[in-house]
């Protein structure tokens, strides 16, 4: 399961049994919902951290390929044709099609 979709239903999750056991409390409906947020939120702290963690780390390889992939189109776009053509691999790569190894140009 996707980290982030698995913190989000956990934080959820928090919530709304934080809401549960406030609801024979007598208090104004919103008055109980402010405080199983605030509550959930410290108990999401201490209790989801791994997931958590998780998700920061998921989040944070998604960014470098994103800054590498950058990188590598402004590259290309300068005129570099080596990271034009390792754009290209990529691109087969995903699409499932046999990839054939670069070759140099010889320039005579």
């Amino acid at each position: 399961m996707n980290p982030a979709l698995k913190y989000t239903l956990g934080r959820f999750g928090l919530f709304v049994v934080v809401f549960a056991l406030l609801l024979p409390v007598p208090l104004n409906f919103l008055v109980k919902a402010m405080i199983a947020l605030v509550a959930s939120a410290a108990f999401s702290y201490f209790l989801l951290a791994k997931w958590r963690n998780e998700m920061a780390e998921q989040l944070g390889s998604a960014a470098e390929r994103r800054s590498a992939e950058k990188e590598r189109l402004r590259a290309a776009l300068a005129g570099d044709e080596a990271a034009a053509a390792a754009g290209d691999r990529v691109t087969l790569a995903e699409e499932g099609a046999p990839v054939a190894p670069a070759k140099a140009d010889k320039v005579d």
